[in-house]
């Protein structure tokens, strides 16, 4: 277990806990799982809610947060990537599931360990990975993907209304040495951000490398057509985005069954979708929550259940 006085700062802390929860309208002998586990605090409340006979599957490909687990007979911690809970599922013996709850943002923790290489708020090795054992990190991202693909990564993961001076600044940086570090990623994009918005741009940047490194796209698509295949009919999916492209694809698929969003309609023009939303536009923080925990303000939260059989 871990000490309560390791650490000062918070591994992390959920946003719209008591909403997500709402929307999981957990059932006492349910099985459900949360797909990403991190401090554990969405866990912690969903075993609040679970009787005796519940069951609670955790997933986490950063072995950091191990740390967080906790001693309950019901809940069982799965080391590896949410992407293949369908996988994981089918090892445990478990048959169909009750809910999934799964908050696709980046842990505190992530932020706020200097070594990591997620935050431009330290000087360190430019690594980002969430799982240490994958090959690449962000420096090999920076110095070895093809001015297309860094064009492509910034111009979908960053929101970046000018993608090109960046991009530019990195090819010829990289040229005459290795960017390895964050300050050094920092001090050559500096240049081509705009100055009134240089924290917020910055950001943005480490963003869309983040998602490029941990393949963050491609883990959500996965993972939310394997949810149809795991979940009971009258399950619930519920998920926290932090990002546009998140959202979109999760909006997508509880809207029309499909990543893509192509709306396959039946014959009286009602889309064909095994979801029921339920709720009709994202929920966001509260201004109060946004205060106690600004990291939140980006927050949206999502939810379906599911009405259809998986064809």
């Amino acid at each position: 277990m871990q000490n309560p006085t390791e650490n000062l700062i918070p591994y992390h802390v959920p946003a719209l806990l008591s909403e997500a929860i709402d929307l999981l309208n957990i059932k006492p002998k349910g099985i459900y799982v949360d797909a990403t586990f991190g401090g554990g605090g969405h866990s912690r409340a969903i075993l609040e809610k679970l009787g005796p006979e519940g069951k609670l599957f955790a997933f986490d490909r950063d072995i950091d947060s191990y740390s967080n687990i906790m001693e309950d007979p019901r809940f069982t911690f799965v080391h590896s990537n949410f992407r293949f809970i369908e996988n994981f599922m089918r090892f445990h013996g478990v048959g169909k599931i009750d809910g999934v709850l799964a908050d696709f943002g980046v842990s505190f923790h992530h932020f706020d360990t200097p070594e990591r290489g997620f935050s431009f708020r330290y000087d360190s090795v430019l690594d980002m990975r969430m799982n240490r054992s994958s090959a690449r990190n962000a420096a090999e991202v920076v110095n070895n993907a093809s001015e297309k693909d860094l064009t492509e990564i910034l111009r979908n993961y960053a929101d970046l209304k000018k993608t090109t001076g960046v991009v530019k600044a990195l090819i010829e940086a990289r040229k005459v040495n290795k960017i390895s570090t964050t300050k050094e990623l920092m001090d050559v994009v500096k240049p081509a951000l705009d100055p009134r918005q240089e924290k917020k741009e910055l950001s943005q940047v480490f963003q869309a490398l983040r998602i490029a490194v941990n393949h963050e796209d491609e883990d959500i698509k996965h993972f939310l057509n394997s949810v149809l295949k795991v979940l009971k009919v009258g399950g619930r999916l519920v998920t926290l985005t932090y990002h546009s492209m998140e959202d979109r694809l999760v909006k997508n698929f509880m809207k029309t069954g499909n990543i893509d969003g192509i709306e396959e309609k039946d014959f009286f023009g009602h889309v064909n979708t095994p979801w029921k939303l339920l709720v009709r536009r994202p929920i966001e923080p509260s201004r109060e929550e946004i205060e106690r925990n600004p990291r939140s303000r980006s927050a949206r939260l999502r939810g379906a259940e599911l009405v259809e059989k998986e064809s």
